[in-house]
């Protein structure tokens, strides 16, 4: 078979954008943790046959900043017949990637490897992408960070001061890290949380453990916990407290900690 010699496989003219098919975003652009974005590509440099017959196999696939996969690799292949009309012609790779809801802030980086099956040439780039996501400290054991109080279960900012009356709504959520994983990224975490009276009496505990026991591709880097209860119109003043137990089924562990809350 003879071949038509190219100047070298070349991975060019790479977009990101927020809607498939629409305008590429400006380099630096960030993206958003749970976000989808729309990459294109086009390959260079390919070779062809006598008869004008190319064959190109690619895969794509995004990293987060510790070399994570987001998802499993993307892989495909064209192979068609090109005419002498088409000599600017480059074949494009369109996919779409899905950024992990819980993904972190930082560099990211998509990498494209392309194949030319006929000249047995190969070619890989890697294209930046900055995701703003959610920070969190990250612990080597099970633990519970950011717990906050709320005034309403949708509030986005907590309480300055954790302070209700009677009758008020208490809300409160945190999240769970430094749990283990299983195959396939599996993890089994669960809590309890209970009310606590300033003598010490147990007012409330949730009647069923909350649970979290899924798998996924992208670890699940940690857990978002929540709970709300209302006071009675005749608890007494003071200081009260909300306990969190929780539970790493997998690595066996678990956490306690109590947080204060007062009512005036």
């Amino acid at each position: 078979m003879t071949l038509f010699a190219a100047p070298g496989l070349e991975v060019v003219k790479p977009t990101l954008s927020q809607m498939d098919g629409g305008t590429p975003d400006p380099p630096g652009f960030q993206y958003a943790a749970g976000e989808t974005i729309y990459f294109t590509c086009r390959i260079a440099g390919f070779s062809k046959t006598e008869e004008n017959r190319m064959h190109v196999a690619y895969s794509v696939q995004a990293f987060d900043p510790k070399g994570v996969p987001l998802d499993e690799l993307y892989k495909n292949e064209i192979k068609v017949e090109v005419t002498a009309n088409d000599k600017d012609w480059m074949p494009k790779i369109a996919t779409s990637l899905a950024i992990p809801p819980l993904a972190p802030s930082g560099a990211y980086k998509i990498v494209v490897k392309a194949e030319d099956l006929l000249a047995k040439t190969s070619t890989e780039s890697s294209i930046p992408m900055q995701v703003r996501g959610h920070d969190i400290e990250s612990s080597d054991t099970l633990i519970v960070r950011n717990f906050h109080f709320y005034r309403g279960e949708d509030d986005a900012q907590p309480m300055s001061k954790s302070i209700y009356k009677p009758g008020d709504a208490v809300w409160a959520r945190f999240e769970v890290i430094g749990y283990q994983f299983g195959p396939k990224n599996r993890i089994e975490v669960s809590y309890v949380t209970s009310v606590i009276a300033p003598s010490g009496k147990v007012l409330w505990t949730q009647p069923e453990a909350a649970t979290d026991q899924s798998e996924s591709f992208y670890p699940k880097r940690f857990v978002s916990a929540a709970m709300g209860i209302t006071l009675q119109n005749n608890i007494r003043p003071g200081e009260y407290t909300i306990a969190v137990q929780v539970k790493d089924g997998i690595g066996k562990q678990s956490y306690d900690q109590k947080y204060a809350f007062t009512i005036e």
